[in-house]
């Protein structure tokens, strides 16, 4: 009975289990715990999933983001705070530490409360640059709600997000059918830096929006901080360890009241006519997507094994990952790998237009193979190419090098030693084609001799003739 009960409890662990592949400890940072309502469908949303929600105030002199040298938490959102500091514990330094250990941050913005200067000073670090005036926000003329915001135009509609590129995987497209729109409201548009090829804007702002300070009360802005597609709405950015961080410039997009919203788009640029309906935001289907990118949840990648072997005349070796092979061998390579997909491990399928490749390299790579997809579980893909080994000896490295945005990277490399033929390896010289003249003019010599040799020993002597006097003629 007590084996029974024991079952079942993890049975109902599994279920409950965070639907991250990185953990379910979540802090968050909220200034005024009384604000916590105001996002209570968010927080549902993400305790439904699993997550352990610890809620704190930049203010708790007893908050801490490691824990003897190791991160108290896996995952942490920070919401707008009216200080303008987070305190000793929420430094930059002690943020990007939380990222170098593995730690995904999900920041989020407003217009109404005045960017932190810590976060501003991490957000640096990270290339990510706000407007120098803390009150700006995005506001557009044609691509607006014409519900909330008939005048100040500072409620942004926009369609979800494309791919960034066709060879690119989507997360956040929803279900693809078109006519979804999402609400940003007062929000805070940022700026990207060209030294880091780590960011990637997940919503740029339309090309009629720009950023403006409504407290200067103009008609008109002779120099905005940014305008259109340079402005990010929602950034991305994924370390070199597969950590991930998020900023979104609009937190009011989160609270309830957006979620259920019903909008309605201004005439735009694309010909909306003033009969346009009124539609439900996607901002909770899109907020949950954005979430759980970032915490996880989807586009991480596994590499489940790893094999490579000779396979010389289509007949496989049983000797798997042998640490040397010879010059000129045909070898085959495989790799199997996963993609955590919400709850469960799916077969990983790069995007149309995308190939994963092989490299067999020294220092350069001597082979660069497509690796095409072979066998397929239900919870892996089996990736293979065969290739025949350089004539060159050596340190060689099998190596698989993916890197995507959105995607964990993906960074494999098996070393091997590539040796000479042994004595009795190399060709024999009837087999080399080069060789083939100086055989035959060995064996024209040869054959000249014995046939110079048979004449002599066979060939009869010619008889003397003698003459009347008997004397002898030549």
């Amino acid at each position: 009975m007590r084996w029974f009960l024991s079952f079942i409890l993890l049975s109902v662990l599994s279920v409950v289990s965070a639907l991250s592949s990185n953990g379910n400890k979540l802090l968050v940072i909220l200034e005024e715990l009384s604000e916590k309502s105001k996002y209570s469908k968010y927080f549902g949303d993400l305790e439904g999933r699993g997550y352990k929600l610890t809620f704190e105030s930049p203010k708790n002199e007893n908050l801490g983001l490691f824990e003897l040298g190791e991160r108290a938490f896996d995952h942490v959102l920070i919401l707008p705070a009216k200080s303008k500091g987070l305190g000793p514990n929420l430094t930059p330094k002690l943020l990007l530490d939380f990222i170098n250990k593995g730690g995904n941050i999900l920041l989020t913005l407003s217009s109404t409360h005045p960017t932190p200067t810590a976060l501003v000073s991490l957000l640096l670090e990270l290339d990510i640059h706000l407007p120098t005036d803390r009150n700006a926000l995005v506001v557009d003329h044609f691509n607006y709600d014409t519900l909330s915001a008939p005048e100040k135009h500072d409620v942004v509609l926009l369609p979800r997000p494309d791919a960034i590129r066709p060879d690119v995987k989507n997360f956040f497209r929803g279900e693809g059918k078109g006519g979804e729109l999402i609400a940003f409201p007062r929000g805070v548009g940022q700026t990207l830096g060209n030294t880091s090829p780590l960011l990637t804007p997940l919503l740029r702002a339309p090309r009629t929006a720009y950023s403006y300070n409504p407290k200067e009360d103009v008609e008109a802005v002779e120099d905005p901080f940014e305008v259109g597609q340079q402005l990010s709405l929602i950034t991305t950015m994924q370390a070199r360890n597969s950590a991930r961080f998020a900023v979104i410039g609009s937190s009011e997009m989160l609270e309830d009241a957006w979620f259920d919203a019903k909008v309605k788009r201004s005439i735009g640029m694309g010909g909306v006519g003033t009969d346009a309906k009124e539609i439900q935001t996607s901002n909770q289907a899109f907020s949950k997507e954005v979430t759980g990118w970032t915490f996880k949840e989807i586009g991480v990648l596994k590499v489940e094994s790893i094999k490579h072997y000779l396979h010389e005349g289509g007949v496989k070796s049983n000797d798997t990952n042998p640490k040397i092979y010879r010059i000129k061998n045909d070898v085959t390579y495989e790799i199997e790998l996963s993609e955590w997909s919400w709850d469960k491990w799916v077969p990983f399928v790069p995007p149309p237009g995308d190939v994963l490749q092989l490299e067999f390299s020294m220092l350069s790579p001597f082979h660069r193979l497509a690796l095409q997809p072979s066998t397929q579980t239900s919870h892996s893909q089996v990736y293979t190419t065969s290739f025949k080994l350089p004539d060159q000896h050596g340190i060689f490295n099998f190596k698989v090098n993916y890197k995507r945005p959105f995607l964990t990277n993906i960074e494999e490399k098996n070393t091997v030693t590539v040796r000479h033929f042994a004595h009795d390896e190399y060709p024999r010289s009837w087999a080399i084609s080069g060789a083939w003249p100086w055989i035959t003019g060995i064996g024209a010599t040869v054959t000249g001799w014995l046939a110079f040799v048979a004449l002599w020993l066979w060939s009869k002597p010619v008889p003397l003739k003698l003459t009347t006097s008997g004397k002898k003629v030549q």
